[in-house]
């Protein structure tokens, strides 16, 4: 009976024991269980660090691809200011020259003006009624008269009032051509010669026919008309009559301040060439305005009785 119950409580220690047994394997379980977690929110946390390391690269990639992008641009904007300043300067070498040669264009016209302005003013060149022009320009304009013409050419002295004028009538011009001392017509005409002669003139008492060239006009005191302004004394010679001319004649290209002008055969011809003579000997020559007023009707009277068309050449 003894044993038996001893057998008994030993069965009864030994499920104890074994319940012991359990409870700390469960807590020691609970515990490691409990353990994992935190070992895998560590290794959670040692994979997302790895992963930013990884993604770090990127970033930087990412960055400088940014900065290449902005590159371009800048050189971009850097090309475009370059080409502003190009532009500009282009600008300003065009302009300059432009400038430069609209001023040399117009000077030898200036120069040109000078120097035949004050016949052409004289006689009021310009007006819509013209009633001359230059020469040479009508030569060049082709409006030039070929039927018939009055030619008005001057030679004044450089350091006086010493004036020789010619004037030439024509018709039935054949042919003109230009040379190098000037106009060539081919016919034949009449020419008149006046001449101005101012008191301080040095050789006086000579002939005018013997005097030097470019002072001289082929006439002697005999053939002349002359007038003495009472104010100043200069002498205006005037041909009583014209020369002839056979076959042709060459009007000279003027020089300095002379000029040679052509007479359109108008109706009022005559009064025109007087009014011309009239403002050329006072304004340009300092003959007195009475005296000049008188010489340039004289000269009209000559040219309309001696020199008119109805002669053998007209």
């Amino acid at each position: 009976m003894a044993t038996i119950k001893k057998a008994t409580k030993n069965a009864k220690a030994k499920p104890a024991v074994a319940a012991k047994k359990t409870a700390a394997a469960k807590a020691a379980a609970v515990k490691t269980a409990a353990k994992k977690p935190a070992a895998k929110a560590a290794a959670a946390k040692t994979a997302t660090a790895k992963k930013a390391a990884v993604k770090k690269p990127a970033a930087k990639k990412t960055a400088a691809v940014k900065t290449v992008a902005k590159k371009p641009a800048a050189k971009a904007a850097s090309a475009k200011t370059a080409s502003t300043k190009t532009a500009a300067v282009k600008t300003t070498a065009v302009a300059k020259p432009a400038k430069t040669n609209t001023a040399l264009k117009t000077a030898p016209v200036v120069k040109t003006t000078a120097k035949t302005a004050p016949a052409a003013k004289s006689a009021g060149m310009g007006n819509s009624n013209t009633k001359f022009l230059d020469l040479f320009e009508a030569y060049m304009t082709e409006k030039l008269p070929l039927a018939q013409g009055y030619i008005v050419s001057s030679f004044f002295s450089d350091t006086s009032a010493y004036s020789i004028y010619e004037v030439v009538t024509y018709a039935g011009v054949k042919e003109i051509f230009l040379t190098d001392q000037g106009l060539q017509f081919i016919t034949g005409g009449k020419k008149l010669y006046i001449l101005v002669e101012p008191a301080s003139y040095h050789n006086k008492p000579q002939e005018p026919v013997h005097r030097t060239q470019g002072e001289s006009i082929p006439k002697r005191f005999s053939e002349l008309d002359i007038m003495t302004a009472a104010a100043n004394q200069t002498k205006i010679m005037i041909a009583k009559e014209p020369d002839e001319i056979y076959g042709s004649f060459t009007i000279l290209k003027p020089s300095s301040i002379n000029f040679s002008v052509v007479f359109y055969q108008l109706p009022d011809v005559y009064q025109s060439l007087e009014k011309f003579f009239l403002e050329s000997l006072n304004r340009f020559r300092h003959v007195p305005q009475a005296d000049a007023k008188k010489a340039a009707k004289l000269i009209s009277d000559v040219l309309q009785k001696s020199m008119g068309f109805q002669s053998d050449y007209a």
